[in-house]
């Protein structure tokens, strides 16, 4: 891998290239700034999918938090996905309309786990993204939403908006066994030590359910059944959206990433994204109910 800078730009492409990239999906990691460890995240993101071969993985890195962000602004068209990776400072207005305008027009988004904090005031942002937390949201950035008694419910009440309680392993229930991210998957799986994300707010505007998960008060959550993995329809587009995967302190310590189960989900929610199906079968060592399982590697 080598970095290239571009001569009008003050970011940088991460770019790596094989004469087979023609035959996969193309895919954009945004990422440079993050309150998470973004420089292990990216690398481990772009690790498990490019391992798949079945996508083919740039990496932008923004300008540092502070540094003028005004050439900060591409072409997305050569990409079929974006993977969001990023929680920072604004995108210039080109940036965003050139975002938006991808993802109408049917391009795949993934929202990684702490993707969901960035753009507050950014409306059009929190519909891709469904639901938010932390940087001021609360009940002004749309409801609460949890699940309780078989639905979705959506609550107006006041209070913060994002929240989570000790990392933890935690059991995540399917919603909706039918979708092609998770058909085939177990009802229910053991994750490994993580955050659970909780009273998050949006619009709430969830397409599909996949997966919720208790946040128990034992571990300082909010004692609700909490959406952790959802899809979000915009325009044309299809996002999918995981809250999983806090990163470690680097690549061996990495624990929520190395999880077969989240990297089973990212990979089959990412090429649903990008394509509206998925061609992956269901992998030997997905997670039992009882029994986390780690990919150290990053692959099956």
């Amino acid at each position: 891998m080598k970095y290239f800078g571009l001569l009008c730009f003050s970011f940088l492409f991460l770019l790596s290239c094989s004469s087979e990239d023609d035959t996969k999906i193309k895919t954009l990691i945004i990422t440079g700034q993050n309150n998470h460890n973004w420089e292990v995240s990216h690398v481990a993101l772009k690790q498990i999918l490019e391992k798949s071969d079945i996508f083919s993985v740039e990496s932008l890195i923004s300008p540092s938090e502070g540094s003028d962000m005004s050439e900060f602004v591409i072409d997305f068209s050569p990409y079929k996905l974006v993977v969001l990776d990023y929680v920072g400072d604004d995108w210039p207005e080109t940036m965003r309309d050139r975002f938006l305008n991808f993802v109408k027009k049917g391009g795949g988004v993934v929202v990684f786990h702490a993707a969901n904090n960035a753009f507050t005031d950014w409306d059009e942002y929190n519909k891709i993204i469904a639901l938010g937390g932390w940087n001021d949201r609360n009940e002004k950035s749309g409801p609460w939403v949890y699940w309780k008694d078989g639905e979705l419910i959506k609550d107006t009440s006041a209070g913060v908006g994002g929240s989570h309680g000790d990392q933890h392993e935690y059991i995540l229930t399917a919603r909706d066994e039918d979708h092609p991210i998770i058909k085939g998957l177990p009802k229910q799986w053991k994750h490994s030590k993580d955050e659970l994300y909780d009273c998050m707010r949006g619009p709430g505007d969830i397409e599909t359910l996949l997966y919720t998960a208790y946040s128990d008060t034992l571990t300082n959550g909010s004692g609700r059944e909490e959406p952790l993995l959802f899809t979000v329809k915009y325009g044309k587009g299809r996002i999918f959206h995981t809250m999983l995967g806090h990163a470690g302190s680097n690549l061996e310590d990495n624990i929520a990433m190395q999880c077969a189960g989240f990297q089973t989900l990212l990979l089959r929610g990412s090429e649903w994204a990008a394509t509206g199906k998925v061609t992956q079968v269901v992998p030997n060592d997905f997670p039992s109910e009882t029994t986390v399982s780690l990919r150290k590697e990053y692959k099956e």
